[in-house]
């Protein structure tokens, strides 16, 4: 009575808390081919250029662009989401998103973020640190008028991050829109929604290798827009 079950003493959990599934074994062995230094380009963008290309034309990956936002409020509090990275370029990594969202919020307290691109088929991953910025309003314009009509209504009729009544509610909201503004008709950029340049101060470009001794290869900014590469212990 009372005492504790073989499976509790085991797992340090309650048996009710257990899940189907083996996870102390689920594991991939990753290839042999490795990064080397020797391989990498002169700066972290190029080396970024080279890796998404080969994940966007034959990763198996359903979106590339895809990477991992986390920010931090001023209270060192953090939080994650996924979106989708539209530009990159020298000067940094580009996404868009509603300035009275959550992440927007943040990154107003605390300028501080990090990207992942988790590119799980290819056994890779990038990690880009740095400082985000918001982007001006003519490059946030130019990028809204190539979004399809329905994601431009939808800029409007999602207030992101706050409480939605129901899914009713946010569905009226683009009802109405879409009879203010139909098919064909220019919508106007959002005053509240634009881009983040996310500018880089380090980037580590991760690859698996076999017996989990991956290879992890980064470059960190340095005075005068040289980078340095590490190579960090797996």
């Amino acid at each position: 009575m009372g005492g504790v079950t073989d499976r509790e003493a085991d797992t340090g959990l309650p048996a009710a808390a257990s899940v189907p599934f083996d996870l102390a074994s689920m594991r991939k062995q990753y290839r042999a081919e490795g990064l080397s230094e020797t391989e990498l380009a002169a700066t972290p963008v190029e080396q970024f250029a080279r890796w998404f290309k080969q994940a966007a034309t034959d990763g198996g990956l359903f979106e590339p662009n895809a990477m991992v936002v986390s920010t931090a409020d001023e209270r060192g509090r953090p939080s994650s989401r996924t979106v989708l990275l539209k530009h990159f370029d020298e000067q940094g990594f580009v996404f868009y998103t509603n300035y009275d969202s959550r992440k927007a919020r943040e990154l107003d307290a605390n300028p501080y973020v990090s990207l992942l691109f988790p590119w799980h088929p290819m056994a890779r991953q990038v990690v880009v640190t740095g400082v985000a910025r918001r982007t001006g309003r003519d490059e946030t314009a130019a990028y809204f008028r190539t979004r399809p009509h329905g994601s431009q209504l939808g800029a409007w009729a999602s207030v992101q991050s706050s409480v939605v009544a129901d899914r009713r509610a946010l569905d009226a909201a683009y009802a109405e829109l879409a009879a203010r503004y139909p098919e064909g008709e220019q919508v106007p950029v959002p005053p509240h929604w634009g881009g983040f340049r996310v500018v880089p101060e380090a980037v580590e470009f991760w690859q698996g290798r076999e017996n989990r001794l991956h290879d992890r290869l980064r470059y960190t900014a340095e005075g005068g827009g040289g980078w340095r590469v590490e190579r960090l212990s797996p």
